[in-house]
């Protein structure tokens, strides 16, 4: 079956008492969406403040490719594993973007029996946090017009304004446009574009904010561009416009309960890419999930190389959370893809390019290992085409390197097929003390930390940019010096060319543009030609997702 039949003919419990159940939350702390999600406020997340935390379990994966690998599947797998053997566990996970949903991905709910749902609702609207956020990052935008049109009183720069437009669906036609056409009426003519509701600053501050108050300085601190001497910043706090966005995120900033196959449940909150944003839920929803159990499992956009390092020098930094262990997932046909084997090929058996495209895992694992300071267990995400032969040699390549390597079978098996991930995992986390290390140092300068980034984790020989963004950042360091960078480059490679597969080396990191994301509190670093608004692929997802007369949608995998 797929995803989506098996997703639709599982038995869910009502939200409501599975919360009680579980966790003893009285129905008055849940606003329920229908039967099985709802939202969980934060008067009560507030009353859990003096409960011990649990332990934090990261989930990240080798570099993607189209073969997959599986971050959420093991993280749900993984979880309902820890329950089935009495350990007290929840899954944090990002809620899904329709732009991917629609485009070449499909569905981020999970996979086989390894799944959250109602599968159909978290991978369309669901509670509508991410509407909630484009309206919020919209009105900001269509104030700035407006005040521009009112006789512009704050003298912003209309050739400087920063902040774009989005829209939360894959759409390139919209990444740079023209507003202000058919006359005087219509506001002041100038350029613009849209960007993706995942890549904006709104849905970072959203993930990164620990309470309204928090939420709406974070707000007021946008800059949205600059006044005509080019220098002095213009915040949305100057536009007045911070109460009215936090108005419109009043339920977005409350975590969405829902529930995995097996009854478990997980909080699915927030959904910034990994490629393009910091790629990481919310701070909220691990901080009340770790209050909830004795055990969290949680997951970090695409590879270790960024969705993992912006969990540990972004998310960590700024909330203060420690991580015990990660765990690393891979997938055979991915190793294989990594070692040249073409997409329609890789179900065959192939030894050699699986001991070829084992460098990119190496690399992974050594960075987590050395360069984040954490205990690392490989998953190795089992497909039915991988041959005896390949998971053996696998497993020895593991060995020697000195990693513990599980072959699990969560998708076909549900929990009963992590059981042995699930119990690696507890003997890692329950032996050593929460703890990890930064990859830099938050007093280096910004250049230097991108540097940092890029020689140690990526293999890069240095990096390079043009005198406008280097001049920049060091005028950024004056004020933002201390920012975290969030860097913006293709998941696809540890370099900037998504096609150098494996774990390319001696190529230089160009920094082709920078935004400051005040806000949120770090700076964006693009690289490369990577997109804030996605295309849609030649033969999108969207055309094969349907409903029936019944309701009933299929295509949604």
């Amino acid at each position: 079956m797929s995803d989506i039949e098996i997703a639709q003919q599982a038995t869910m419990r009502p939200i409501i008492a599975l919360a009680k159940e579980h966790y003893n939350i009285d129905a008055e702390h849940l606003d329920p969406h229908g039967h099985y999600k709802a939202k969980l406020s934060l008067e009560y997340i507030n009353s859990l403040a003096d409960k011990p935390d649990g332990k934090l379990i990261l989930v990240t994966a080798i570099s993607p490719t189209p073969a997959g690998e599986g971050k959420t599947t093991t993280t749900v797998g993984l979880g309902d594993a820890m329950n089935r053997m009495g350990k007290k566990t929840i899954m944090c996970l990002r809620e899904p973007s329709l732009g991917p949903c629609f485009g070449v991905k499909g569905g981020a709910a999970g996979g086989g029996y390894a799944q959250v749902v109602p599968m159909e609702d978290i991978n369309l609207h669901f509670t509508g946090d991410f509407h909630a956020i484009g309206v919020a990052h919209n009105l900001l935008s269509a104030l700035i017009d407006n005040h521009i049109n009112h006789g512009n009183s704050l003298d912003i720069d209309p050739r400087r304004i920063q902040w774009k437009r989005v829209v939360d669906m894959n759409d390139r036609a919209l990444r740079n446009i023209v507003v202000g056409m058919g006359g005087a009426a219509n506001g002041y003519l100038r350029e613009d574009g849209y960007d993706i509701v995942v890549a904006s600053e709104v849905m970072a501050i959203l993930c990164l904010a620990t309470n309204r108050a928090d939420l709406k300085k974070r707000l007021g601190r946008i800059i949205i561009g600059y006044k005509s001497d080019r220098i002095t910043p213009v915040y949305a706090s100057d536009l007045n416009a911070q109460g009215a966005m936090a108005a419109l995120l009043k339920d977005a900033i409350n975590p969405n309960l829902v529930q995995t196959l097996e009854n478990n449940i997980a909080i699915i909150h927030g959904g910034p890419f990994a490629n393009i944003a910091h790629g990481c839920n919310t701070v909220t929803a691990t901080k009340t999930a770790l209050k909830l159990a004795d055990y969290v499992v949680t997951e970090a956009g695409f590879g270790a190389d960024l969705g993992a390092e912006k969990f540990i020098d972004i998310k960590c930094r700024m909330s203060g959370l420690t991580p015990s262990a990660v765990v690393l997932v891979a997938t055979i046909r991915a190793l294989k893809f990594h070692g040249g084997v073409d997409k329609d090929d890789l179900n065959q058996e192939n030894l050699v390019a699986l001991e070829q495209g084992f460098v990119n895992l190496e690399r992974h694992y050594h960075n987590i290992t050395q360069h984040y300071g954490l205990p690392c267990v490989v998953c190795i995400n089992h497909f039915t085409f991988d041959s005896d032969a390949e998971i053996a040699l696998l497993q020895q390549q593991c060995a020697a390197l000195g990693a513990t390597c599980i072959v699990s079978k969560h998708w076909a098996n549900g929990s009963a097929g992590a059981e042995d991930l699930a119990q690696s995992i507890i003997e890692v986390v329950d032996n050593r003390e929460p703890g990890f290390t930064y990859v830099y140092d938050e007093n280096l300068s910004l250049w230097e930390k991108i540097e940092t980034i890029a020689t140690k984790l990526y293999g890069a020989t240095g990096v390079t940019a043009s005198a406008k963004v280097k001049a920049q950042l060091a005028e950024w360091n004056a004020d933002y010096g201390k920012f975290p960078i969030c860097m913006a480059k293709t998941q696809m490679s540890f370099s900037t060319n998504p096609n150098a597969k494996g774990a390319p080396t001696g190529h230089s990191l160009e920094i082709r543009e920078l935004k400051l994301a005040n806000g949120a509190g770090f700076i964006v670093a693009i690289a490369g030609d990577i997109m804030t608004m996605p295309g849609l692929p030649k033969v999108p997802a969207a055309e094969r997702i349907d409903i029936d007369d019944n309701g009933k949608i299929t295509g949604l995998f």
